[in-house]
């Protein structure tokens, strides 16, 4: 099946994609198959887009990580499995946690369990709010150990 649209006119359709907001090559390649590019002509405008540095799997690892955090308040747990499900190489993502400061995690970790702690209704005891706060937490992608060490200073 041969693609309706010539190898520039493609090209310039996922230069606009690149643009708009930092992408991935899986999010790169699935849009040139819906733009009906298939096998040498869709890895060749990949790899036109990576040459011209508008397609790179690390500094799209490192924006991800930082905005699931900052914006999302996501723990590293939940990140990880968002750039795995983008199959981002394990080096990337490695890079992309380097993103999180350490001191800014364990303050939106102690803010996020202060607000589920005051958001949960009186007539639970002390043992059932601790679990649901822990419940969240893990939720949010936060590390078991993050967490008990955070609840333990509260």
């Amino acid at each position: 099946m041969k693609p309706v649209l010539t190898n520039r006119e493609g090209l310039e359709l996922l230069r606009q994609y690149c643009n708009y907001q930092e992408r991935c090559h899986q999010e790169v390649r699935s849009k040139g198959l819906k733009l009906g590019f298939r096998g040498d002509d869709l890895e060749e405008l990949i790899s036109a887009m990576i040459t011209e540095g508008l397609l790179d799997e690390e500094r799209y690892a490192r924006s991800l990580a930082r905005g699931k955090f900052r914006n999302n308040q996501w723990g590293r747990v939940k990140i990880i499995q968002a750039l795995k499900m983008h199959n981002i190489p394990e080096y990337c993502i490695r890079k992309a946690l380097t993103e999180i400061d350490e001191s800014e995690y364990r303050q939106t970790l102690l803010k996020l369990a202060e607000l589920k702690n005051e958001s949960l209704p009186g007539g639970l005891s002390d043992y059932e709010k601790k679990q649901k706060v822990i419940s969240y937490l893990m939720q949010k992608g936060y590390e078991f150990e993050a967490i008990e060490s955070a609840l333990g200073q509260e």
